[in-house]
């Protein structure tokens, strides 16, 4: 914001006054999330959320890059956890130490009091992926935290964050839904989640 300062001195007994003017600005705001309109496909939307929402840190595995960082491997773009990357078992849990849960250095696989949980392939692949999901099985299974939208299936496991995207609106995840299909497929089997040890399936 523009404002004024006074700065008053006292040299060799006489009050010198002087006012500057100073220029502070707020930072601007941030931009504003595009809404949906009638410009807008649903599939831009869903690219938009998609995006912007993080599904690109778990769902494609990520590799050392040139520079020596880690960095998502779009080749494999939201196709989950490698079929090919076969982990060992996951660090035991210290029930006294704060820390309780982990990831694999892919960031497709996780650890923690519910088992182990894989990153699942969220591209349109027939056979592994979301190829025989409908529109309907995707959003009651992100509404409800159940595999395929069924209430009988298993949960979806952490570190998903699905309670948070169940906030969504039907227009938005019909949105996500669309975007996901238009990817190309990838064929990558998901291993099934293990079970922390002394529980069944």
């Amino acid at each position: 914001m523009n404002c004024l300062r006074t700065v008053s001195l006292m040299a060799s007994g006489v009050l010198l006054t002087a006012t500057a003017a100073c220029t502070e600005q707020a930072p601007p705001p941030p931009p504003a999330a595009p809404a949906q309109t009638a410009a807008q496909t649903p599939v831009e939307r869903g690219k938009y959320i998609v995006e912007a929402g993080g599904c690109n840190d778990c769902h494609t595995p990520w590799r050392m890059g040139a520079g020596g960082q880690l960095e998502p491997d779009m080749s494999r773009y939201l196709s989950g956890h490698p079929e090919d990357v076969k982990l060992p078992p996951p660090p035991k849990i210290d029930p006294a130490s704060p820390w309780i849960w982990g990831g694999a250095a892919m960031n497709t696989a996780f650890f923690g009091p519910w088992g182990v949980s894989y990153a699942l392939n969220l591209t349109p692949d027939q056979n592994t992926g979301l190829g025989i999901w409908t529109e309907d099985m995707f959003v009651r299974a992100i509404r409800t935290g159940k595999h395929m939208g069924e209430p009988t299936s298993r949960d979806i496991l952490p570190p998903m964050p699905w309670p948070a995207f169940r906030n969504f609106n039907d227009a938005d995840l019909k949105a996500i839904y669309a975007y996901l299909r238009t990817l190309k497929p990838i064929t990558n089997h998901i291993p099934d989640p293990v079970p922390p040890p002394g529980k069944g399936n």
